[in-house]
């Protein structure tokens, strides 16, 4: 086989022989070889059936072919210019139709990117230094968010990971996700020298987590009220929830998004954007200074683009997703009442998780309480049957509109059988 060879080979030369954490599993994890569609195909002949799609990213499944045939002309014409395009101003355009709050625009590569200029504009804007995070909201690996929950229910934060310096951490505050109390207290003893709150709208780096109702208005009002910049970090429900994300799915207005993941339909791009007062502090026009090389690539512009025509052209995708997680999470509910186990699930549009436990999972300790060696049993399990799902609890599955009525099928027996 060639998946556990390619793992020895790759831990002597990449940490942890792979290039993001999250992808390890015990033993080893597949090698990929190519995908299409719904379908991802190792390098030992095997093939899954993917609820992964890049964590989020694969909108549209593996190689869609109107996004492929786009990507030939375009390679054709130049990878990077180092000057802007005609297509940057486009897609800028574009994403404010699809986000009315985002009034202005700036590109980006990642999420992470996005996330951190964003931050770093809400300090430059407010001359305050605190932000908010929650526990369990993942907004990419930089110093100001790899924080955690000290001890006690409110608390500076404290470095997840080291190398994070405490006295950065310190300025960062973590709550809990679907607290308001909480929340609200902490912003009140914070309120002077608090830049910003940032928040998953719906966390999916923590298994997936729904908000209560009026939760999201609740954080716009404490925003308004502390003079705090609300920056909801879309990078993964951008596209996702709707075409205008979980603003307009929960009818909320940010002072600052991020976008990433769909937008680009697999290809690295992302962006940041909101209220015009705040982003004309970036720099050339201000003093906040955020930059790349990448960042607009003509590659990752004008599949974005494409991707964005192709959700405007096409609304019925999200009533196709949406019946397919039903389908499923209807099928784990009825199957584990049958066969006795504690089972919760959460699903929102495109997106569903497992957790073994029968109580209600609205926080990243909810999640923590659930059976977390029953579901590697559950993943391993699956895996064996040919359907890939996230290795951790503490992520999401998600659907494409590559996803078929035989994917379904195959879906359920693997399943019932690994239940």
């Amino acid at each position: 086989m060639k998946s556990p060879e390619l793992f020895e080979r790759a831990k002597k030369i990449i940490p942890g022989g792979v290039n993001s954490p999250v992808r390890a599993f015990e033993p080893y994890p597949f090698f990929v070889e190519r995908g299409k569609g719904s379908i991802l195909y190792d390098v030992d002949g095997k093939q899954y059936i993917d609820y992964v799609m890049g964590y989020g990213a694969l909108f549209f499944g593996h190689a869609p072919e109107f996004l492929v045939e786009k990507l030939k002309k375009i390679v054709e014409e130049g990878f990077l210019y180092g000057a802007p395009t005609e297509e940057e101003v486009q897609l800028a355009e574009k994403i404010r139709e699809f986000y009315p709050s985002m009034e202005m625009v700036r590109l980006s590569n990642s999420g992470l990117e996005a996330t951190m200029h964003a931050i770093r504009l809400a300090r430059g804007y407010t001359k305050r230094r605190k932000i908010i995070k929650f526990e369990g909201c993942f907004h990419g690996s930089h110093d100001s968010l790899l924080v955690k929950a000290g001890s006690g229910a409110l608390t500076f934060g404290v470095p997840s990971s080291s190398g994070v310096l405490e006295d950065l951490a310190k300025h960062t505050l973590v709550s809990r996700f679907n607290d308001i109390e909480l929340t609200e207290k902490i912003v009140r003893e914070n309120r002077d020298d608090l830049a910003a709150i940032i928040v998953e709208p719906v966390p999916v780096n923590v298994g997936l987590l729904i908000p209560k109702i009026d939760y999201l208005k609740a954080l716009r009002e404490l925003a308004d009220y502390s003079g705090a910049v609300l920056i909801f970090d879309e990078v993964v429900t951008g596209f996702r929830l709707s075409p205008g994300g979980a603003q307009q799915y929960y009818g909320i207005r940010a002072d600052l998004t991020t976008l990433g993941k769909a937008l680009g339909g697999g290809l690295p791009i992302s962006a940041f954007g909101g209220r015009e007062e705040i982003m004309k502090y970036l720099a050339p026009e201000g003093k906040v200074y955020a930059s790349g090389t990448y960042c607009g690539n003509p590659l990752s512009t004008k599949a974005a683009l494409t991707v964005l025509e192709y959700v405007r052209e096409n609304p019925e995708i999200y009533i196709g997703m949406r019946g397919k997680v039903e389908r499923i999470c209807k099928f784990i509910r009825e199957t584990a009442e049958d066969k006795h186990l504690k089972i919760t699930v959460n699903h929102i549009e495109s997106m569903f998780q497992v957790f073994f436990t029968d109580a209600e999972v609205l926080n990243y300790d909810d999640v923590k309480k659930s059976d977390i060696e029953l579901f590697k049993r559950y993943f391993h399990n699956l895996l064996k049957n040919g359907v890939f799902i996230p290795p951790s609890q503490f992520e999401t599955c998600f659907i494409s509109t590559a996803h078929t009525d035989k994917d379904m099928e195959h879906t359920l027996n693997s399943i019932q059988n690994s239940l």
